[in-house]
C-alpha cells in the first residue's frame, strides 16, 4: 500500500533561536525515514491553506497578527515560541499539507498519508501561538474533512497534551479526541475529567501518564483505551498528532517508547480506518536518530509492513492508576474494561 508524503520547502524558512528543539533540520532525517521505509511512497508539495478555511480553526484578527507580526520581522510571541519573515508563509503551507493529504487519498493517489512540515500545530488555539505552534495543522485538517460531513477521530501520542485541538473540537460530537500524554506536564491541560462539553461531552479522552512510564504501559494504556474508544466511534477518517517526544531517546519528553512501537500504533489505527484512511501530521520530537528511525516505522504502519503484534496488557504502578482513573472518567460513554 502506497502513503503520501507531504512537504513542502518554506518549512525550512521557518527558523528558530540557536539552541531550539524545534529547528528546521528536524525535518531532514523525518523525510529521509519515510523514503527510506520500504513502502511505496508518492511525494506531493503541500499548498498555502485557503484563508476561508482557516478562519474556522483560528480568529481573521488573529491570522492577520501573525502576518504583520512576520513582516515587521518577528521576535518572540511568547517565551518557547517565535517566528521569523519566513514564518508566515511556512505557516500557511503546514496549515495546507492536511487538506492536500486528504484530497490525494480521496483521489485514490495513496491509501494513507505521512505529512512532514512545520512549524507543528497541536497547541495553537484560536488566538493564540503557543508550544512552539503558529496555526493548528491538524485542527485545520479536521475542520476540512468536517466540511464534507465526515466523522474525524484524532489520536495524539505527541508527549504534550494537545490542548489547541482539544478546544477547537470541545463540543462537536463528530470529532473524537483522544491523548496520550506526560502529566503534570507542559501545558498543564488534559486531566481525565476534561470530556468534552454540551453535544461534544465524551468525544474528548484524555489518558495522563506518569513521567518515566514504560513502553510496556503506554502500549498498554493505548491498547485499553484509545483502540477501543476509536473504534466504537467509527470515524470516517483519523487523523494522527504524531509527535516522535514519547521517545525513550527524546531529550524532553519523560516517556520510554521505541522507533518501531510507533509502527506498531500506526498500524493499529489504520485497521480501524476505512480503506486505512489516516493522515499523520508531525508534531513534536527533537533526537534526530528517533525523528528518522520512527518515521520510518510509522510509514511502514501506515503502510501495512508492521507484522501483527501482541499488545502488553499489564501496567505498572502509578501508570496503571492513571488509566483506571481515564477509564472511570469516560465509562459512561465508551466500553471499556
Amino acid at each position: 500500500m502506497s502513503v503520501v508524503l507531504v512537504t513542502h520547502g518554506s518549512s525550512f524558512e521557518h527558523e528558530e533561536p540557536a539552541g531550539h528543539p524545534e529547528r528546521a533540520d528536524r525535518l531532514v532525517p523525518v523525510m529521509r525515514g519515510a523514503r527510506s521505509a520500504g513502502v511505496p511512497i508518492v511525494e506531493a508539495e503541500a499548498p498555502a491553506v485557503d484563508r476561508g478555511l482557516l478562519s474556522v480553526v483560528h480568529a481573521n484578527r488573529y491570522v492577520d497578527h501573525i502576518e504583520g507580526f512576520c513582516q515587521q520581522g518577528g521576535g518572540s510571541l511568547d517565551p518557547d515560541t517565535y517566528a521569523v519573515p519566513g514564518s508566515f508563509a511556512a505557516a500557511l503551507h503546514a496549515a495546507g499539507a492536511g487538506p492536500r493529504a486528504v484530497d490525494a487519498i480521496t483521489r485514490g493517489e495513496a491509501q494513507s498519508a505521512f505529512i512532514a512540515v512545520r512549524p507543528p500545530g497541536h497547541h495553537a488555539e484560536r488566538s493564540q501561538a503557543m508550544g512552539f505552534c503558529l496555526f493548528n495543522n491538524i485542527a485545520v485538517t479536521a475542520a476540512y474533512l468536517r466540511r464534507r460531513g465526515e466523522r474525524v477521530a484524532i489520536v495524539d501520542w505527541d508527549v504534550h497534551h494537545g490542548n489547541g485541538t482539544q478546544s477547537t473540537f470541545y463540543r462537536d460530537p463528530d470529532v473524537l479526541y483522544a491523548s496520550l500524554h506526560q502529566f503534570p506536564f507542559y501545558p498543564g491541560t488534559g486531566w481525565v475529567d476534561e470530556r468534552g462539553d454540551g453535544p461534544g461531552r465524551g468525544m474528548t479522552v484524555n489518558v495522563a501518564l506518569p513521567a518515566g512510564v514504560s513502553a510496556e504501559s503506554y502500549l498498554a494504556a493505548f491498547a485499553r483505551v484509545v483502540l477501543p474508544v476509536v473504534e466504537q466511534f467509527g470515524p470516517d477518517w483519523i487523523l494522527v498528532s504524531n509527535g516522535y517526544d514519547a521517545h525513550q531517546l527524546d531529550p524532553i519528553g519523560g516517556f520510554q517508547l521505541e522507533s518501531e512501537h510507533y509502527g506498531w500504533m500506526a498500524d493499529a489505527v489504520a485497521r480501524l480506518a476505512p480503506d486505512r484512511r489516516v493522515v499523520a501530521l508531525l508534531e513534536g520530537g527533537y533526537s534526530m536518530r528517533a525523528l528518522e528511525e520512527a518515521s520510518a516505522w510509522t510509514v511502514r504502519g501506515l503502510g501495512g509492513e508492521v507484522e501483527d503484534v501482541a499488545w502488553p496488557d499489564k501496567m505498572t504502578g502509578s501508570a496503571e492508576k492513571m488509566v483506571d482513573l481515564a477509564v472511570g472518567s469516560v465509562s459512561k460513554f465508551w466500553e471499556l474494561h
